[in-house]
């Protein structure tokens, strides 16, 4: 089983566009995907068309141990993606965590046990806009990280403090996370200044970038207003084509297969 966190300390980047859409092209590419919601908004769970009202057990129930992750998984209507939904009362969870040994890796423990049903080839993590404890988790308990940014000034500075942040996390919790990629997202060619940005990200970090880009189109902003992934709302959109070469760069890195 494949975990990858999708993270980004900048908020905006298109982190759970990417995580959700990123999920639903590997299931659609016959891959058993579980989107495993880390963020308090809980965009991830709404954008699959999941209440967050009406759910029973979410991904704080899971961190706080009042249930085994596989109780709260929930199968969408989507080919081969199940989600573990979030909600407010994450936000919750970094004060309760406080006091609990070895805090950092309880994420991870829950993901091993899940690992021994063989229910999941990919455990897709959208992580919350910061460098919080629930990230760490999610961090410690990734073998692979991918990181949405935009092609501007901000994002690109917001990558330089996200990398020293990495590092630390590799150093003190998890050696063996690797950076599997950085996904440009939002991306407009035709701008001078992604044109820069686009140079600056190819200087330092080639052998990481995505090769596809994720261009700026309404029918991604549209999407998950629908519940719906950009495959099922807008299944021949450039945004859903774009998504799917992104699923398969991923198993291509990962697996080395397509």
């Amino acid at each position: 089983m494949q975990v990858i966190s999708f993270a980004n300390q900048k908020g905006g980047v298109g982190k759970t566009t990417s995580a959700i859409n990123c999920a639903s092209a590997l299931g659609v590419l016959g891959k058993r995907t579980l989107l495993l919601d880390l963020d308090p908004q809980g965009s991830s769970t709404s954008g699959l068309g999941v209440q967050k009202s009406s759910l029973r057990f979410s991904s704080y129930d899971v961190l706080i141990g009042k249930c085994p992750i596989k109780n709260a998984i929930i199968k969408t209507e989507f080919k081969n993606l199940s989600v573990l939904p979030s909600n407010m009362a994450l936000a919750g969870a970094e004060f309760e965590l406080t006091d609990i040994e070895r805090r950092e890796y309880l994420l991870k423990r829950q993901l091993e046990e899940l690992d021994k049903e063989n229910l999941f080839d990919y455990v897709i993590i959208d992580c919350p806009p910061s460098l919080s404890l629930v990230t760490i988790n999610a961090l410690c308990a990734s073998r692979h990280l991918i990181i949405p940014s935009q092609c501007e000034y901000y994002a690109l500075e917001g990558l330089t403090q996200l990398m020293l942040s990495v590092k630390n996390i590799k150093k003190r919790y998890n050696p063996s996370l690797i950076i599997t990629g950085i996904l440009i997202t939002m991306h407009s060619p035709r701008y001078k200044l992604s044109a820069q940005v686009m140079s600056e990200l190819e200087k330092y970090y080639s052998d990481i970038l995505f090769k596809t880009k994720i261009s700026r189109v309404v029918s991604l902003s549209e999407a998950p207003s629908f519940g719906k992934p950009i495959y099922y709302y807008s299944r021949y959109s450039k945004g859903s084509l774009e998504y799917l070469e992104v699923a398969k760069e991923i198993i291509s890195r990962i697996e080395g297969i397509f």
